[in-house]
């Protein structure tokens, strides 16, 4: 990891992204339907809730206690019960296949970029446009150099994009990162109707 992540806005939750591998891909699981700033202090939050914060602990708690996590207020993520589920499952696929390990997942046995996104689309809850963002993430801000990590990351890996959570560095470029995301959807929304 080189530097410190700027998501969030909130230095503590930024800190825990920029240092634990686990945080930042629990960050990415959750960033759907909620602001990025929302999604990516979610870590911060279950990690003060909880008292603990690793792959095995998350995966053995009970499923009821969980969901209280993400509900005490402020709320971890709007959609609490379905989005404490789909944590703890991407915990529970770290413990079995990546000895709880988030790190390991883009880490082991020195992958190239399209293995890594392999790897990523293997872990529940991250479908391909997901995988690319966090690949993204990783070679832009996390330090990865994987071979082939920009090709496999698509348009969110070209230099200079404004795309996504991956080109966010201060807060003029989440500005410019939320702007081009809803010209996307605006465009999308004008296509839909006409």
């Amino acid at each position: 990891m080189t530097g410190t992540l700027h998501i969030t806005g909130d230095p503590n939750a930024d800190e825990l992204l920029s240092s634990d591998p686990l945080a930042l891909l629990i960050g990415m699981l959750l960033d759907q339907q909620v602001p990025m700033e929302t999604a990516f202090a979610g870590p911060l939050k279950i990690r003060e809730r909880l008292g603990a914060f690793d792959a095995a602990t998350i995966a053995k708690e009970s499923p009821e206690a969980f969901v209280e996590i993400f509900k005490t207020s402020p709320a971890v993520h709007r959609f609490p019960g379905s989005m404490a589920e789909r944590v703890q499952g991407l915990c529970a696929a770290l413990v079995e296949r990546w000895d709880g390990d988030a790190a390991a997942v883009w880490t082991r046995d020195a992958p190239d970029g399209p293995e890594i996104l392999t790897r990523l689309l293997a872990l529940p809850g991250f479908g391909a446009q997901k995988a690319k963002i966090f690949l993204a993430l990783l070679g832009k801000q996390y330090g990865l150099d994987a071979t082939g990590w920009r090709e496999a990351a698509g348009p969110y890996g070209e230099e200079g994009s404004l795309r996504s959570v991956a080109d966010i560095v201060d807060p003029e470029s989440l500005a410019q990162v939320r702007a081009a995301k809803q010209a996307v959807k605006a465009a999308a929304k004008r296509a839909k109707a006409g």
